[in-house]
């Protein structure tokens, strides 16, 4: 029998699970938080330090409820790209730059002057959200810091570098987040020279690990805090929902896999290299080998939800409940409002982070409930807007698996089905990460021969949720006014977007 300890590190804190491959359920599963800190409006930050407790606590009571002393594998998933800046025995020297941080915009755009093969991997330029950027931003702007930097890393490296001692880098985050060619499986140090960031090279993890690959052996010291009486194999992980793929076993092409939560993924694998300009990639052999990986997504989602009922509407969490169960029950109250919900710009399929949120059509008749079924409508429309997209470049949906915090928001789930226009598969297991950290693992001490077997063999259980007609043709109906209102507003959005960053 095998055992695998996971752990998934969102935006909010990690969760931990127990799973048993044999069986194919988890055991136990725990939860700790860490703190978002916004210094500044674009800004967002986390501390490495409280990821390391945060694991610490979380993976002992996950094991503690499985009655587990011993496992035969960890693997990690993590956001990309949170940045961490640190010296290289893992102490930290500043507060790590949180995926959705924007305040390397300028350097983002930048990256679109480069005319290198390697850049079409990434459809041309990064985005403001990755390491690239990110790390142009702090030579230029705290070259003290820079200079004292001796590791730069992802959160995921960041782990494995606690539970290992070693200094390793996911294929998977090289290749979507570090301009990495892993068609040829180097790093291409002209591409950072380009950026003026030549050093940057030396300061990211140097072993590349594809999903699945096996780190190390766990440190004792960390298999004495965690609880464990043996020292199990650390296999490789890569970004939290790219890796949730394997759990819903959409690893072939024609599956997506939407991941809605703080922010949305919806993620597509294709046979071969294609046109998929407005989304990130194609990334070959980013998660299994011979395909290539799309990213889509949305910044802000549940995000946005939360921040209207916890800062705008001063809710707690019944009252959250009870607004879902109201817009649920009533979702055609919002169809005389348009909102665009670009609250920390847009991902895909416009890749433009100045973008900022709009509610449109507001009369002193509307409600706050009114006003949240807006909010929902305009993400389920930047949905819709995506799937639109990617069919205009060819690329066939055929089977969408979803999960994430968005299937327990009744509203916002049901809201998204109709607004797809598909049939969806919803996932009953709601952390589809732990489940691919599980297959992963799996796969690297052999039970499965590969990537791809494992993930059948383990595909979460799933139920079929339809799309209301009604509400389907409505979307439908509205999808051009979103993008028309999206197209007239962007030059105002660009120049309130600046004056918030200070420019």
């Amino acid at each position: 029998m095998a055992h695998i300890l996971s752990f998934d590190f969102g935006t909010g804190g990690v969760r931990a699970g127990v799973y048993d491959v044999d069986r194919r359920q988890m055991l136990g599963q725990a939860d700790a938080a860490y703190a978002t800190h916004y210094p500044r409006a674009g800004w967002a930050e986390q501390s490495p330090t409280d990821w390391r407790k945060a694991l610490r606590h979380a993976g002992r009571a996950a094991l503690e409820k499985a009655g587990r002393k011993t496992v035969d594998a960890v693997c990690c998933a993590t956001t990309a790209s949170t940045a961490a800046v640190c010296l290289r025995d893992g102490t930290p020297l500043s507060p790590a730059i949180l995926w959705m941080d924007c305040r390397a915009d300028a350097e983002a755009r930048q990256t679109a002057s480069l005319d290198h093969e390697v850049m079409r991997f990434c459809g041309g330029s990064d985005a403001v959200e990755w390491l690239v950027p990110k790390s142009m931003w702090l030579k230029s702007h705290m070259p003290e810091l820079w200079s004292k930097a001796e590791v730069i890393c992802e959160a995921l490296d960041y782990v494995n570098f606690d539970l290992t001692g070693e200094w390793v880098g996911s294929r998977m985050n090289a290749a979507c987040k570090w301009n990495y060619d892993s068609q040829n499986h180097r790093f291409v140090p002209e591409i950072y020279e380009a950026f003026g960031i030549p050093d940057l090279l030396e300061r990211l993890p140097q072993r590349i690990v594809p999903v699945g690959g096996i780190i190390g052996t766990m440190r004792s010291e960390m298999a004495t805090e965690l609880g464990l009486d043996n020292l199990p194999v650390v296999a490789q992980g890569g970004i939290d929902a790219h890796i949730g793929i394997l759990g819903a076993d959409t690893v072939e092409p024609g599956g997506m896999l939407f991941i809605g939560g703080t922010s949305i993924v919806q993620l597509v694998q294709l046979a071969q290299e294609e046109d998929v300009s407005g989304f990130w990639g194609p990334y070959p052999n980013a998660l299994t080998d011979g395909r290539w990986l799309v990213e889509c997504g949305q910044v802000a989602a549940g995000s946005m939800l939360n921040w209207l009922t916890d800062e705008i509407f001063g809710l707690d969490r019944n009252g959250h409940a009870a607004m879902i169960a109201d817009v649920a029950a009533t979702p055609h109250r919002s169809e005389g409002l348009l909102a665009l919900d670009y609250m920390m710009g847009n991902r895909t399929p416009y890749r433009d982070a100045s973008l900022r949120g709009v509610l449109m059509g507001l009369t002193l008749g509307h409600t706050r409930a009114d006003i949240y079924a807006a909010a929902i409508d305009s993400v389920a429309l930047g949905s819709a807007n995506i799937l639109s997209v990617l069919k205009a470049r060819g690329v066939a949906v055929e089977r969408v698996m979803m999960a994430g915090g968005i299937v327990k928001n009744a509203a916002w789930l049901q809201a998204t089905v109709d607004a797809l226009g598909l049939p969806v598969q919803v996932a009953r297991e709601d952390n589809l990460s732990l489940v691919g950290t599980a297959v992963a693992a799996a796969s690297a001490i052999g039970v499965f021969p590969d990537l791809k077997t494992a993930a059948k063999a383990c595909v979460a259980p799933a139920s079929e949720l339809l799309p209301n007609p009604d509400r389907a043709e409505w979307f439908e109906r509205t999808l051009p006014l979103y993008q028309e209102a999206t197209e007239q507003l962007r030059p105002t959005l660009h120049q309130l977007a600046r004056r918030q960053m200070g420019a």
